[in-house]
């Protein structure tokens, strides 16, 4: 990929092809707390990139995160920002953890995971269903600096999906503090509360300085 391929008025690009996933880092970036300046419109996924998707073979969420991030600033030679979050569920010793996106053995079947993950639980008496979301949010520029971030969010899970909101694990996952799950919580409050509003708000120093460059 050239930087021919990149949308004018592009500044910040984001190796995801999540839409979901998009639209709430453009919210957490551009919202309070978030990079001083940046256009929701300006921060760009992969996908509208045509940028391939690297392997995913990390061991960790940080480690996933670089990955994605460095492939992007490669390809493009501009400044790229990546995620890795996923589930951990203490009874599970922390699995699905890295494995989240396709614990059902299908990568992004929400619906499947969900399906899959409150079925292997169902024995599990609510004291012990503790759980916590985690994201690994990381930048990589062209002259190889590399910052990364992580944070999460802990956690209840739900025998049952609740709410429309949010994607992913949102639905079954209660936060510490709250009555409601995650996608029960309007986009705001998520955002200022989770895991990956946490770790993107922690990397907007590095953000700005990598964007006056």
């Amino acid at each position: 990929m050239s930087a021919a391929a990149i949308p004018a008025g592009a500044r910040l690009l984001l190796a995801t092809h999540n839409a979901h996933k998009l639209e709430e880092l453009r919210d957490i970036l551009c919202g309070p707390g978030g990079v001083a300046g940046l256009d929701p419109e300006s921060v760009v996924g992969a996908q509208e990139l045509n940028a391939p998707e690297p392997v995913e073979d990390g061991v960790t969420f940080a480690e996933n995160a670089l990955l994605k991030a460095r492939a992007l600033s490669c390809a493009t030679g501009r400044p790229a920002i990546a995620d890795d979050s996923g589930l951990s569920v203490d009874v599970l010793g922390g699995a699905p953890g890295i494995f989240s996106a396709r614990w059902c053995g299908r990568h992004g079947d929400d619906a499947a995971n969900l399906d899959l993950l409150l079925a292997q639980l169902s024995d599990v008496p609510d004291p012990h269903r503790g759980a916590q979301f985690v994201c690994a949010a990381a930048l990589v520029t062209p002259d190889g600096r590399e910052t990364v971030e992580v944070a999460s969010l802990p956690g209840t899970l739900l025998r049952a999906r609740r709410g429309q909101g949010g994607f992913g694990y949102d639905p079954i996952v209660v936060p510490d503090g709250f009555d409601r799950s995650c996608a029960e919580l309007s986009a705001d409050e998520k955002n200022a509360i989770s895991h990956r509003g946490q770790a993107f708000r922690a990397l907007v120093p590095a953000i700005t300085a990598a964007l006056r460059v």
